[in-house]
């Protein structure tokens, strides 16, 4: 994985797939940066980033990927190995359905998918060392550098879906007192039903995260 680490950029997702469209990155390859000016989150969202954060995305191929990991789980594999890693070394932070980190009730980051040819391009903003107002950091502490190697080192041979999965599978309950969206619509996630390619079964209605 070859790893480019900036100073300053508007967001790590838009300038790695602005790259990829002109080949002047190819995968494996991860772009991080010490300040993020407009980072990007779900639906369209921005992601405030303080300096010192955790801001980086990579590309991997398609075929590099599990055989039984879905294109619409992505950022439920991603965000939950990231989740275990810290986990390990000591952090209480969990998973919310399905992008979004969380210590306590508070957001912490989250993560962001998009598909670019054949080739899967994933975003994850953390806050490792501050937080704007109404967020939280990291409980931790780990420099960013360390965290990414480890992360990389776990990517090198990743786990399949169905192992993410079954570990995730024990702590969804902790989702259903938040909402998430399908389109317009706010949905409660008390009744949830999580299905084995991660996404939900909510009032008769299959919702897939799209993110």
């Amino acid at each position: 994985m070859q790893i480019l680490l900036l100073e300053t950029v508007d967001s790590t997702q838009t300038y790695l797939l602005e790259a990829l469209k002109e080949e002047t990155l190819s995968t494996p390859v991860c772009v991080s940066a010490k300040r993020q000016a407009s980072g990007k989150g779900s639906r369209g969202n921005s992601w405030e980033g303080m300096e010192g954060n955790l801001f980086f995305s990579f590309a991997l191929d398609r075929s590099s990927l599990p055989q039984d990991l879905k294109l619409e789980s992505s950022s439920i594999y991603f965000t939950y190995i990231l989740k275990e890693l810290l986990a390990e070394k000591g952090s209480s932070l969990w998973l919310k359905w399905p992008n979004d980190f969380y210590l306590g009730n508070t957001k912490i980051g989250g993560v962001i998918t998009n598909l670019y040819k054949e080739v899967l391009v994933c975003g994850i903003g953390l806050n490792t060392k501050a937080a704007p107002q109404g967020f939280d950091n990291l409980d931790i502490e780990i420099e960013n550098e360390t965290l990414l190697k480890a992360y990389f080192d776990i990517l090198k041979n990743p786990p399949s879906w169905k192992n993410v999965f079954s570990n995730y599978a024990l702590e969804f309950d902790r989702s259903r007192s938040y909402f998430t969206h399908n389109g317009e619509s706010k949905i409660a996630l008390k009744n949830a039903r999580l299905l084995e390619d991660g996404s939900l079964e909510c009032d008769g209605k299959r919702i897939f995260s799209l993110r």
